[in-house]
């Protein structure tokens, strides 16, 4: 009853009211592209060809492949990193911390030449790695590079708020029990952590799925080395619509599943405990 009174309260106050038409116009404002997108690929006669086609798998694979060894490589190491920011309250944390959401306010086509200046030919480490056979511009070293610059920050921030919000004095009972720092770590502290860190990742993997402007400044769009899905569906758009819907249409799906899998996982740990 009490529920259902608030409620009603709720859809009377004039906070609510504007409240529920802000909802309205949102869903309107996301959900509008994204049926005439399905709707319009819907219509297309060579909609199967396109999504079948070589070059539309080759950027699949590239796309998944890539992210996969991204998204690896973030949480193998950004979730030490964000134990340690969480676990940090000094001043060059929180200059460090600062740097690390960087990336979210960057625009994509500056990280990418960021990168380039500092990797390429002429940038301040790249003729180094060329003395001893390193080449990282324009290979698909570079996309998971720049994958890894963009979504990064996704990760590192959620499991940040994820060891910030699960109770320090557990550790402190455990450390006193005898138990290890490492087993403490991994049986009582990341677990807490991981419906936070999940949906990070979530965030960070569509992220790195969509990344478009940092991989084409320094990866440039070579098929089949490259050529991601957004590069993929750039490319395309130039010759066939059809083509390009089919593959906007195949990234808009894989995205939706990343999201609704690694969100279905933290409903289930969120259960759980």
């Amino acid at each position: 009853m009490a529920t259902i009174n608030s409620l009603g309260l709720l859809r009377s106050h004039p906070a609510g009211i504007l409240g529920g038409s802000g909802a309205v116009l949102y869903v309107l404002f996301i959900g509008l592209p994204v049926i005439a997108l399905l709707v319009q690929s819907t219509q297309q006669s060579d909609f199967l060809d396109a999504v079948t086609g070589d070059s539309a798998l080759t950027a699949l694979r590239l796309s998944l492949l890539t992210s996969i060894i991204s998204m690896a490589v973030v949480v193998a190491l950004g979730t030490p990193f964000a134990y340690l920011l969480a676990r940090s309250d000094n001043m060059w944390a929180r200059v460090v911390d600062t740097l690390v959401e960087l990336p979210l306010v960057l625009p994509p086509v500056v990280a990418g030449v960021a990168m380039l200046m500092a990797f390429g030919r002429n940038g301040l480490i790249g003729p180094g790695l060329e003395n001893i056979g390193i080449t990282i511009p324009f290979t698909t070293t570079a996309v998971v590079f720049a994958q890894i610059f963009v979504a990064s920050p996704f990760f590192i921030r959620a499991a940040k708020l994820g060891f910030q919000s699960g109770a320090k004095d557990f550790e402190d009972i455990a450390q006193t029990l005898g138990v290890s720092p490492w087993r403490t770590f991994f049986r009582i502290t990341l677990p807490l952590a991981a419906p936070a860190m999940f949906t990070g990742l979530g965030l960070a993997w569509a992220r790195a799925l969509s990344e478009f402007g940092a991989t084409m400044m320094f990866a440039g769009n070579l098929t089949g080395e490259t050529q991601t899905m957004p590069l993929a569906i750039m490319s395309t758009m130039e010759t066939s619509l059809d083509g390009a819907l089919a593959l906007s249409v195949m990234l808009l799906a894989g995205s939706v599943l990343v999201l609704a899998l690694l969100g279905l996982l933290t409903r289930r740990r969120w259960q759980g405990r």
